[in-house]
């Protein structure tokens, strides 16, 4: 490398106008030129340097997560393989003695009840069923409901577990919601818990039905079905509702209203007994657990631990001879590879298709957009 500065160069004084000779040479002078913006060899060699770098650390991390993907995947096919067909669901210790093999096994139902028949719900009760290291259950659930079919079914499969298993004991614990269909399938419960902040009850029954026709005279768009009767449309949005579909629709929320406090009086003695208390709490109210504790609408506030407590007193079990346990979705290949595992749970496009179409719920008002009162 150079030592001396490029940037200073000599200049002469240039010469007078006139052409006159000055009496002595004036002496050269310089001058400070500005730095060169170019980048060098030492630039260019930084650069490189650096563009290399970035390079292998993108090339790095991509190679990373080919390599992570693909033991994951085959660390689930792995799974996938040790699991049989007559084992759909795998465990997951919770509490307890872990070499125990009385087992209180913790069934959940989360989210909006639909009342698929070979959902994660359904599959668990099945395999309890069949298992008889399970002597007692806790039901958990945490769910704002659903449709009134779903509802309608998941305790209908209750119901049948406690049944086929000789009246098999059942512990409700309530998470942070469990209200109209989550309290309708809490019922079937021999004992209720709520935890200090659940939120339950909402007893009532509602069909969302909705009426766009301004909507749809402002963007051009008429229907003009072809039906076989009068009533064939009725709850289309596309139409107005006549007074008479509304008190047809009216009477099919009656029949399930009906319905859904029957449902209670079976699960809860101390509404057969009473049932004008029942009519005086079931007008779609929510209610803390306090409230609703006071109400007897649940037997007591704790948690998930204390209905696990519960559970293995009523089978004659303790913490040393039995174990809590609960139940992991089976993984299907093509879940594996599109990881989806976890894919019912989640609010997907049949879902919304089930709350889109007019049918009848059990369903706390909040999650639905419901028209403002008149």
């Amino acid at each position: 490398m150079s030592t001396h500065d490029d940037s200073i160069y000599a200049t002469a004084t240039p010469e007078p106008r006139g052409g006159s000779q000055s009496s002595y040479n004036h002496p050269p002078q310089y001058t400070r030129q500005p730095p060169s913006t170019g980048w060098g060899c030492t630039g260019f060699a930084l650069g490189g340097c650096a563009a290399i770098a970035i390079i292998m650390l993108f090339s790095f991390l991509l190679l990373s997560l080919i390599v992570g993907g693909m033991m994951q995947m085959a660390a689930s096919v792995s799974d996938l393989a040790a699991i049989s067909q007559d084992d759909p669901l795998t465990e997951r210790f919770v509490s307890g003695n872990r070499q125990a093999t009385n087992k209180i096994a913790i069934l959940t139902i989360e989210g909006i009840i639909t009342g698929a028949e070979d959902g994660f719900v359904a599959k668990q009760i099945r395999q309890i069923i069949k298992d008889e290291d399970v002597k007692a259950v806790v039901l958990r659930v945490d769910s704002p409901g659903g449709t009134m079919s779903g509802s309608d079914y998941y305790h209908y499969l209750l119901k049948k577990m406690k049944q086929e298993r000789n009246d098999l004991p059942l512990v409700v614990s309530m998470g942070s919601i469990a209200a109209s269909g989550g309290y309708y399938i809490s019922t079937v419960g021999d004992e209720i818990f709520a935890e200090r902040t659940t939120i339950t009850g909402s007893i009532g029954v509602i069909a969302s039905l909705y009426d766009a026709t301004e909507l749809a005279k402002k963007i051009g768009v008429e229907s003009t079905p072809i039906t076989s009767g009068p009533h064939k449309r009725m709850g289309s949005f596309l139409q107005p509702m006549s007074d008479e579909e509304k008190a047809i629709w009216q009477g099919l929320i009656d029949d399930n209203f009906e319905r859904f406090k029957e449902v209670i009086r079976e699960g809860r003695e101390v509404f057969a007994d009473d049932p004008e208390s029942l009519d005086k709490l079931a007008t779609g109210q929510i209610y803390t657990a306090t409230e609703a504790e006071a109400n007897r609408l649940i037997d007591g506030i704790g948690f998930l631990d204390d209905a696990i407590a519960a559970a293995m007193n009523r089978a004659g079990l303790n913490e040393t001879n039995s174990k809590a346990i609960k139940y992991r979705p089976k993984l299907k290949f093509m879940d594996v590879l599109l990881e989806s595992r976890s894919a019912e749970h989640l609010l997907g496009t049949k879902t919304f298709q089930d709350l889109t179409t007019p049918r009848i719920y059990l369903l706390c008002p909040h999650v639905l957009p419901i028209a403002k009162r008149e």
